[in-house]
């Protein structure tokens, strides 16, 4: 006798706010598997509801996962298909769900990713700071000292920087890197895809005295300008190279950058502002 397959396993990504932006695929597979594994059943059977889906549903969140894991992993093993789903976005990526993706893969489950709305990419989609290349940290600690030093590793990185809080920690988070950063452009963006969604933009001083004084609520996603300037010894190559392809090679301004870019591997504004530093400073 064969011994049998074992089912699959959907991560599947649900609204972070406006129910209408569920795929279709979304839908279908939840009407079709035979378990439905749930961050908050109760917000979930909500969106069920919503589309007169009625499928069993076992809780499946930060405090039970491992005592469910191990039924969750049961169930696949003996066959039967399994949706995971949070609260809202795409388990595993700041929500449960990673350890049980791992335990998946570790024991040869097949794993189906369900795509979907997520917070990070639609603030950053609209923050108006540079998408090219992003860093995503999720939530930094709560503690201001180790939340510092988590900025303080993130001074130098070039990449926009993302990140969630909560609203009662928001403001902290903005003190805490104007004081370690600077004062870089920042987005605040709350309540996504929801009937009060707000994006708050400028420098971060400049967000911070628009939001005293008020009540910000529901989530919330960070959107930091990364690094404007090269670290010191970046800067100094990159300064060398600039003088080498436009001084003894003879190349444009425009030309030099682009060489230099791709040579070193780092971002053209970077390499175009440290090239319009040279010229100042040679006096041309």
């Amino acid at each position: 006798m064969d011994e049998k397959s074992p089912g699959t396993l959907y991560i599947v990504s649900t609204p972070i706010g406006n129910l209408a932006d569920i795929t279709l695929r979304a839908l279908r597979v939840l009407r079709e598997v035979d378990l439905i594994a749930a961050e908050d059943t109760r917000r979930t059977r909500q969106l069920l509801s919503r589309f007169g889906i009625h499928k069993p549903l076992i809780s499946y969140h930060e405090y039970n996962r491992r005592m469910r894991e191990r039924t969750l992993l049961l169930e696949l093993r003996g066959g039967k298909s399994i949706a995971l789903v949070t609260d809202a976005g795409t388990p595993g990526v700041s929500d449960p769900g990673e350890e049980l993706v791992r335990r998946a893969v570790q024991e040869k489950i097949p794993l189906v990713p369900v795509p979907g709305p997520t917070a990070l990419v639609a603030a950053l989609s609209i923050s108006g700071l540079p998408t090219e290349s992003f860093l995503f940290y999720g939530f930094l600690p709560s503690k201001a000292g180790a939340r510092k030093k988590w900025l303080a590793s993130l001074k130098d990185r070039p990449e926009t920087l993302v990140f969630y809080e909560s609203p009662r920690r928001l403001a902290s988070l903005l003190e805490s890197a104007a004081e370690v950063l600077g004062d870089r452009r920042v987005a605040v963006a709350r309540e996504m895809t929801k009937v009060y969604e707000e994006v708050y933009r400028g420098t971060l001083s400049e967000v911070l005295d628009r939001l005293r004084g008020e009540e910000i609520k529901g989530e919330v996603t960070v959107i930091l300008e990364g690094c404007t300037s090269p670290p010191s010894d970046e800067r100094a190559n990159v300064l060398e190279a600039l003088k080498h392809y436009s001084q003894e090679m003879g190349l444009s301004l425009k030309e030099s950058v682009a060489r230099v870019a791709e040579e070193l591997g780092i971002p053209r504004r970077q390499v175009y502002r440290e090239s319009l530093q040279m010229k100042m400073g040679s006096g041309n």
